[in-house]
């Protein structure tokens, strides 16, 4: 009578946990936003049919990706802006740590974009209201703060964070330039640190207060 207690019971352990990673694989090693259910069933080696238990649908799956990885943001951004340090060593670890979001998931902004383009007005709504509310709001605040101490020029929190966020998503999301341009389309993590310590440099050159 219940058409889902087959394909819940052949599910293992952390299956749900499983198709998120391998979805986030595929996007990442393929530098896409979007996944074939049949490439992610072959990839996890779990029925197909489990995304419609534990999703929905597909695009389900994908809200519950961005949800995933916007959460784990947000709340590495909430424990740094409690942390007592002044906002240049706090702005510098921010970058820092955004550069290595998109390393590892470089999809992450580009499905943010799709998802709230796509979906109804409620739900854009909630996409905005739990991830780039919470940002903007830590921005305006720690520019606030280092205007006070004299640290920072007052530039506008909102601008402010497509700069840093373009700066560090646009790299790690183009790939087909590193390839035709740069012979290489490999996200090393050599690559990485160099690009987090070369953009931690042009963002803060643009918002220290001059000596």
């Amino acid at each position: 009578m219940n058409a889902t207690k087959p394909v819940e019971a052949e599910a293992p352990a952390g299956a749900r946990e499983l198709l998120l990673q391998t979805a986030s694989d595929i996007m990442r090693e393929g530098d896409i936003v979007d996944i074939s259910l049949s490439e992610l069933s072959l990839r996890s080696g779990l029925n197909s049919a489990l995304v419609k238990y534990y999703f929905g649908n597909k695009a389900g799956l994908m809200k519950a990706l961005l949800d995933r990885d916007m959460v784990d943001i947000v709340t590495s951004l909430a424990a740094l802006m409690a942390k007592d340090m002044d906002p240049e060593a706090r702005l510098r670890l921010h970058i820092g740590a955004m550069v290595d979001c998109y390393f590892k998931t470089p999809y992450l902004n580009r499905l943010l974009m799709r998802l709230v383009r796509e979906s109804d007005d409620e739900e854009a709504q909630r996409i905005a209201n739990a991830y780039l509310a919470p940002l903007h709001r830590a921005y305006d605040k720690l520019i606030k703060d280092g205007v006070k101490q004299g640290v920072f020029r007052n530039v506008d929190p909102q601008l402010f964070y497509f700069t840093a966020t373009g700066a560090a998503d646009r790299f790690f999301s183009a790939r087909l330039v590193l390839k035709h341009c740069f012979d290489t389309d490999t996200l090393t993590e050599t690559l990485r640190d160099r690009y987090r310590e070369h953009c931690t440099d042009f963002i803060m050159a643009g918002i220290l207060a001059g000596k």
